[in-house]
């Protein structure tokens, strides 16, 4: 009788629920533009596929769907401006941004105590009608790094109908067949939930360029970080599940939040196609300014509402990279937009605050 090969079962119940995390994450990221073949995933059948999964919550983004808007300012130091002519960077400017904190997944009713991520994206407003639009998460890289993982991915990551939850062997072997994603699960094995929006630091994961002003191209990646330090989220906290926006509503009665925005600057050899991997620590960092948000709105009628944060919106002077995961979220966060739009329009009382 042949032998089964021995398993660790925690192992791979943890498998599963690093997968569940991944399966939220991911839907937001998937490359749709040419790479996979059109008739197994394009914008639409991505979206499909997630609704069947979860439902339809219409009127609402399909990941990251709950959230609340914030607004305030950006205030440039002039330290980036060597790097890229964009002129969000040049010393002194200040520009209002428009921006939304939010937890991933499609349900806007989810517990903010569930995903260990955090998102921010931000619009800044800059001077001759340009915008630059980022879409951050508070996590160091992401999972794969290209559209034929992703589909693998998304395979080992369906639920079971049996159980409603992905099955752990084939995450099991999804992981062994795919070693780029070792970091990531690195990650997501030990972090921490934040206690509040405000305290934790956001991360661009792709990489872009800037372009100075005599043409010459500087690859970075970008984040935030935050002035207010670090705590984890509170047992009190997890019995609450919209802790987070009214968190966040107590600490701007305060006073504004602020956090540094931070431009990392690529070596050469720096992988800049490649989301799962981290550049060395030593690599430049340069403060940039301050983004600061002053106030808080619902995501029902707050200005964030209509905001596809599409992260290729870019001005003059910062343009995308050669990481295939840029388009994917272009094309994905576009096939949302216009059917939450459309939803809304069709039923505008429709769309309410989420209740949990």
């Amino acid at each position: 009788m042949s032998r089964q090969p021995p398993r660790p079962p925690r192992a791979i119940f943890r498998l599963a629920a690093i997968g569940l995390v991944i399966a939220i994450l991911a839907t937001a990221f998937a490359y749709v533009s040419g790479w996979l073949d059109p008739g197994w995933l394009t914008p639409d059948s991505l979206i499909d596929t997630l609704e069947a999964d979860t439902g339809i919550h219409a009127g609402y983004r399909r990941n990251h769907a709950k959230g609340i808007c914030v607004t305030g300012e950006f205030e440039s130091n002039g330290q980036a401006a060597a790097l890229s002519r964009a002129s969000v960077f040049d010393p002194g400017r200040r520009v209002p941004v428009i921006g939304r904190l939010a937890i991933p997944g499609p349900d806007p009713n989810a517990s903010d105590a569930m995903p260990p991520v955090r998102s921010f994206a931000l619009l800044f407003r800059l001077p001759d009608n340009e915008q630059w639009r980022t879409a951050m998460n508070a996590m160091p890289v992401f999972s794969v790094s290209t559209p034929e993982a992703f589909r693998e991915q998304l395979e080992a990551s369906q639920p079971d109908p049996q159980t409603g939850k992905p099955d752990p062997d084939k995450l099991a072997a999804f992981f062994q067949a795919h070693p780029e994603t070792k970091p990531f699960l690195a990650w997501a094995k030990t972090a921490r939930r934040s206690s509040s929006y405000a305290n934790i630091g956001y991360n661009s994961l792709n990489a872009f360029r800037f372009i100075d002003d005599d043409g010459n191209t500087h690859f970075v990646r970008w984040g935030v970080e935050p002035e207010a330090p670090f705590s984890p989220m509170t047992e009190a906290q997890k019995q609450d599940p919209d802790f987070l926006s009214q968190e966040l509503r107590q600490r701007l009665a305060d006073g504004p939040q602020r956090w540094h925005l931070i431009i990392t600057v690529a070596e050469p050899g720096d992988p800049t196609d490649d989301a799962t991997l981290a550049w060395p620590a030593e690599r430049r960092r340069i403060d940039a300014g301050i983004v600061t948000v002053d106030s808080a709105q619902s995501q029902v009628d707050g200005p964030c509402r209509d905001i596809n944060y599409d992260p290729l919106i870019l001005p003059d002077g910062i343009e995308g990279s050669d990481d295939p995961i840029l388009s994917a979220r272009s094309a994905a966060y576009s096939e949302s937009f216009n059917r939450r739009t459309r939803e809304q329009a069709e039923a505008p009382n429709r769309h309410q605050e989420p209740q949990s």
